[in-house]
């Protein structure tokens, strides 16, 4: 498997297999190797390209189109035809919502794999086998204080991505609220006011941070399920989300607030601030929803299940 998506696989590595990740010279997209900044396992090992000839593999785990021949390329087997293979589709459909042909379609060799019923139902896979795997995620643990009366915001590359994580919203929320933003090309968001930034921050020291917010803002308008509201649900947050793709499926009404009207989410955010109990009390409910529904076992026994079929 490639380290394509750091949150995602460091739920992945949690499972009782050997995990090899491909590393090149530059460590670049096609060979990023190990984690630096989530905790991976010791099963999980690099190998060049060179390397990977030799190594056996039982399942290819895709998740790039091109990652098709680059395993072809570098184990010398076609995933789906001489080694078992899964593509994993993390995004939501692109670039039309409902019109947009999955590039596996129509093929039987490569089952896909989604992580939200949303993009099941919005991708057009054809004849091909598309099921869903929920997220799960590795506990953080119950952390939040919130004595901090500020929002919290986590996205990655908001000047590139624009209206699509909803960057053009976060002014609107520091008008009632100070945010305080994670992740990586953050730091040009630090100009508006009331704007906090962290630039790419670990995630354990991330989650510290976090857990002292009032509350966790969602404002993306169109991506896959976000991962790093699972997380601030995990740690004990409550949440001001964007009704868009899975967010209603994954926040109950008592774990926040959830709507379209941004007049509402603002107006839910100001309530966060000004009442802690309030807030504590919301995101006691987002804990227990995540851990129901967004649980690690589950996560692995879904995915154990899915590799022995694949490989049977």
């Amino acid at each position: 498997m490639w380290h394509v998506h750091g949150s995602w696989a460091t739920s992945f590595v949690q499972g009782p297999h050997d995990y090899v990740v491909p590393v090149t010279p530059r460590r670049d997209a096609d060979g990023l190797g190990r984690a630096r900044t989530w905790n991976w396992p010791a099963s999980v090992v690099e190998r060049t390209p060179a390397q990977l000839a030799d190594e056996p593999i039982d399942v290819v785990l895709l998740q790039r189109v091109e990652e098709i021949e680059l395993a072809h390329r570098w184990l010398g087997r076609r995933p789906g035809r001489d080694v078992p293979a899964i593509f994993l589709e993390h995004n939501a459909p692109e670039p039309h919502p409902v019109l947009s042909r999955h590039p596996l379609a129509d093929q039987n060799a490569i089952p896909v794999v989604h992580v939200t019923y949303f993009n099941r139902m919005f991708w057009d896979s054809g004849r091909a086998s598309a099921s869903v795997i929920e997220h799960g995620i590795v506990d953080p643990g119950e952390l939040y204080t919130g004595d901090v009366p500020h929002a919290g915001v986590v996205v990655n590359d908001p000047i590139r991505r624009g209206r699509m994580v909803g960057t053009d919203l976060l002014p609107v929320f520091a008008d009632a609220v100070p945010l305080e933003v994670f992740g990586m090309r953050v730091a040009a968001l630090a100009v508006a006011p009331r704007i906090v930034t962290h630039e790419d921050l670990p995630q354990n020291r991330m989650h510290e941070a976090l857990a002292r917010l009032r509350m966790y803002i969602h404002p993306v308008r169109w991506t896959s399920l976000g991962l790093s509201l699972l997380e601030a649900m995990h740690l004990g947050l409550p949440v001001v989300a964007l009704d868009s793709t899975e967010v209603r499926r994954a926040v109950p009404a008592q774990a926040g607030v959830v709507s379209t009207d941004i007049d509402e989410l603002v107006a839910a955010a100001r309530l966060f601030a000004a009442e802690p109990e309030a807030a504590r009390i919301a995101g006691k409910a987002a804990r227990v929803a995540a851990l129901e529904r967004y649980g690690l076992q589950r996560f692995l026994t879904d995915w154990n299940r899915a590799l022995d079929e694949v490989s049977a």
